[in-house]
């Protein structure tokens, strides 16, 4: 099993198998850094395959983490109101974040958003990538 190196790498957690079926198997179980601990679980991108659109964010938030699905709290209904506005289906489209677990400050009994740092966003790039690659092939 791959280890956590100091600045953290999560290229050895990726599997063999590009699909994205496979992807989201694989990042659940990504270590590939110090996010992973804190948060409730990972957030891997959804969408249908072969969708023409594809939309990144920085970061699950809250909402995300707790449901385990992308843009589905506050930033995802603002999405979805700029979707509609320019006339695109949501299901049309895949959604994912470049960092795959919320990263967050603990105030009391809330779950603070905390901007990722540029190591952290560097060691989830592989699933971004990975994603990105895999919907080229779809497409």
């Amino acid at each position: 099993m791959a280890r956590v190196g100091d600045r953290g790498d999560a290229t050895p957690f990726l599997p063999d198998s590009r699909s994205l079926d496979a992807l989201r198997s694989a990042a659940a179980g990504c270590r590939g850094c110090h996010l992973y601990e804190p948060a409730t679980q990972t957030v891997f991108g959804q969408g249908r395959d072969g969708a023409r659109v594809m939309l990144v964010g920085e970061q699950p938030g809250e909402r995300e983490d707790r449901a385990g699905e992308p843009f589905v709290g506050p930033a995802g209904r603002e999405l979805d109101k700029g979707l509609d506005a320019a006339g695109i289906d949501r299901a049309d489209v895949y959604v994912t974040n470049v960092v795959k677990h919320f990263k967050f400050e603990e105030r009391g009994r809330r779950r603070i958003h905390q901007t990722p740092k540029r190591f952290e966003i560097d060691t989830c790039k592989p699933w971004l990538h990975a994603e990105l690659d895999s919907r080229r092939r779809c497409s």
